[in-house]
């Protein structure tokens, strides 16, 4: 279990090794985090469900992080947005965060704002967009995924190019569905909503693929993190964000009223009263409703303060989204019910700069800080409000814990008992030398314990042991001069039943490739190289520029059959079929197939679909026994297991990395499921008629035509769509979900 003292700086500082200081040029480290608004001057919080604290967490990280010694740059990745109903910050390509961080914007998916559920269809395309941007500005020393989406985006990135990966969760899609199927029937909802199925798969092969994982609490270790199948406690590292302390500090003996407080005089009859601050947006998780309650019940809370609720901003409470005009709507009933006029404050709006005046005009009027949620993995808030002097009141839960046990500056309450929060409240409100001491006490604490130079410096700390156990990428160096042959695009197709099955089809295709010099011909098959080679010659097809076998795992060159050195280095990564073998062979409805469909990276089963578990609980059998390796299910019975660095995908991408080729240039069709890795990004995708329904869950996704022909037939229909032999069209570049 990961070590949850916290360390003093210069313990921290002097266990760091030379190993970074003496690194050549310093490190470069990118940063992924791909939804929300995400801006480096006044980000907007709270404007919805996916601007929240993560924003504020990526961005400090970054500038704490460049103004390290041994870092050279940092770059924070994340989506471009080109949206009238946003700010056009959103649109740049490039924002300097601080010396020698920026925010990098890539463009992908459709130019408008789309909350994270809707980016699924879009990742593979941040991949292929990403892996340009590395191309033109080098490849980086670490690469870290925040969140899910960038979890998978950052995995598949750093399984191409060898570069050791660091993942935080922020929050979990298992914790989350659990908590949200409390008291609902209808689960399949819920699941269609939040693509559970995806995100959690997402983090599994986020965690799989991580050498650590970043967490801000204890309890995400051994309550959250848990509940997954690679859940392995020796690479989680408790690591607390930082409070801008420059920003969160207390307010001095000559500190003016803010003008905020004029927008709070609108609503209380009495406005020098303390304070009972909130600050949240509306959602359902963070109990607002429980706060409102519990005031409205409470006469001596009501004698005592004011109570303040922030809760975003908004222009028309009938444009939010309706679970937060839901919250919204009850707040209002209970101060309409309680008749809390006059006593209760809740502005339509606020800027950044706002908030940390609203902790000082809460802490100079001997307030008190109450965040309330059900449920709180960390709770940026409380470190805010606790810097600044204020006493906090907070959930028992994730974050709050191990917050008040650090900096001893307030109480824990059960979010659903009434009474204990009026108790807390009114301990707080009316104890002086208590508040006293609870307000020295965060102002000290959360120097202590959360300043963010001393994350940044654990961070490199753990960081330093990573690469001194990590190799060169393979890919780290410019590719050599020569080249593949002078053709400007490239068709990509699997052999069986995509190629072969129509005759007359696949002679027209063939002629057509004769006929088209500048277009190069490849072929990815599950086939071991032998037997792909044997069909090709059967089938009279022109000998591939390029041929992908054994499921992704070998990469071999023209007529001589060259391999590629660069991708038989990463192949073996964490490969160890003898022991897959043993775990597997024992799974009742898998039969190993014989030795011909076997090779060095490739075992192959037939499956009972009847008796067989779903490749799903195949996954976590090998999960559960510390195996790495992709499952690949094709036609509905055939299983390949392969490393989990080997896939068509990974193939088709080194291939565009090493030779240069633009996705856009890059035709690729199949009909199994073993070829939807290749199919995803942005290359332009193919789908034959006669597929099996494995691929059914690609008709969402952009860049994928599905054809009407089947087999050869089909790819040609394919070609004419995208006009592939002349002036390339991609008609299906985006497709809403």
């Amino acid at each position: 279990m990961p070590e949850t003292k916290t360390e003093e700086p210069a313990e921290i500082a002097s266990s760091l090794s030379n190993r970074l200081l003496n690194r050549e040029n310093g490190l470069k480290i990118t940063l992924i985090s791909l939804h929300g608004l995400i801006r480096a001057n006044e980000p907007e919080l709270g404007c919805d469900a996916d601007t929240g604290g993560q924003v504020i967490y990526v961005l400090e990280l970054a500038r704490e992080l460049a103004s390290q010694p041994q870092v050279r740059e940092v770059e924070l990745l994340t989506r471009q947005i080109i949206d009238p109903k946003v700010s056009d910050d959103y649109a740049q390509l490039e924002e300097e965060i601080s010396e020698n961080a920026k925010l990098v914007r890539i463009p992908f998916g459709p130019k408008r704002y789309l909350k994270k559920e809707a980016l699924w269809p879009y990742v593979d395309h941040f991949v292929d967009q990403t892996l340009v941007h590395f191309r033109r500005t080098g490849i980086p020393d670490i690469i870290h995924g925040h969140y899910a989406d960038a979890g998978l985006a950052g995995a598949q990135l750093s399984r191409l190019l060898h570069v050791p990966y660091i993942f935080t969760g922020h929050s979990l899609g298992r914790v989350k569905r659990q908590r949200l199927s409390l008291n609902k029937d209808n689960l399949e909802s819920l699941d269609r909503r939040y693509k559970f199925s995806q995100r959690t798969e997402a983090e599994e092969i986020a965690l799989e693929t991580a050498s650590m994982v970043v967490t801000s609490t204890t309890q995400e270790v051994q309550q959250q993190y848990e509940l997954y199948d690679h859940y392995v406690p020796s690479r989680m590292e408790v690591i607390p964000p930082g409070v801008d302390l420059s920003r969160f500090a207390p307010p001095t003996a000559d500190w003016p009223r803010p003008a905020i407080a004029g927008s709070l005089d609108k609503f209380l009859r009495d406005p020098d009263k303390p304070m009972i601050l909130t600050m949240a947006r509306p959602d359902e998780r963070k109990n607002l409703t429980k706060l409102v309650d519990v005031y409205g019940q409470s006469e001596q809370l009501q004698k005592l303060a004011n109570l303040v609720l922030i809760m975003g901003s908004r222009d028309d409470m009938l444009d939010l989204p309706k679970a937060q005009r839901r919250v919204l709507d009850s707040v209002l009933h209970r101060i309409d019910k309680f008749d809390l006029y006059g006593r209760v404050a809740y502005p339509k709006s606020h800027s950044p700069s706002d908030v940390p005046e609203l902790y000082r005009y809460a802490a100079k009027g001997r307030g008190v800080f109450i965040n309330p949620a059900l449920t709180e993995p960390f709770g940026l808030t409380l470190l805010e409000a606790g810097a600044t002097g204020l006493p906090i009141v907070a959930t028992n839960d994730g974050g709050p814990r191990d917050i008040i046990a650090n900096c001893n500056n307030g109480l824990l309450i059960d979010p659903l008992d009434d009474e204990m929060i009026e108790k807390a409240l009114l301990r707080t409100l009316t104890e002086p030398e208590q508040w006293d001491a609870w307000s020295k006490a965060g102002i000290e604490g959360t120097r202590k314990h959360y300043s963010w130079s001393n994350h940044a410096r654990r961070y490199l700390r753990d960081l330093d042991d990573i690469l001194e156990h990590s190799s060169v990428p393979a890919l780290v160096s410019a590719p050599r001069a020569r080249r593949l042959p002078e053709f400007d695009r490239l068709i990509v197709t699997d052999l069986d039943n995509t190629l072969s099955g129509d005759d007359e089809a696949l002679a027209e295709f063939a002629a057509m490739l004769e006929q088209n010099d500048h277009i190069g011909f490849a072929i990815a098959t599950g086939r071991r190289l032998d037997s792909a080679m044997e069909l090709i010659e059967q089938l009279g097809l022109p000998r591939p520029d390029v041929i992908d076998t054994d499921a992704g795992t070998q990469l071999h060159y023209g007529k001589k059959l060259t391999p590629d050195r660069s991708w038989r280095k990463q192949i073996d990564y964490a490969w160890k079929p003898d022991e897959i073998r043993k775990v597997l062979d024992e799974i009742p409805g898998l039969f190993r197939q014989d030795d011909s469909h076997q090779s060095e990276f490739k075992i192959s089963y037939e499956m009972d679909t009847k008796v067989a578990p779903t490749t799903m609980q195949i996954k976590k059998h090998l999960r559960s026994a510390g195996l790495r390796a992709k499952v690949l299910l094709s036609l509905g019975m055939y299983l390949d297991i392969i490393p989990v660095r080997g896939g068509s995908e990974m193939t088709i991408r080194h291939l565009m990395w090493k030779w240069g080729f633009s996705a856009e240039h890059v035709l690729v069709a199949g009909d199994s499921g073993n070829d939807a890795g290749m199919l995803q990004g942005r290359s332009l995708g193919v789908v034959v008629a006669n597929y099996s329904p494995e691929l059914n869950r690609l008709r969402n996704h952009p860049r994928i035509y599905f054809a009407e022909h089947a087999h050869a037939r089909g790819i040609i229909e394919g070609i004419e769509y995208y006009n592939f032999l002349e002036n390339i069209v991609i008609p299906n570049d985006q497709i809403e979900s």
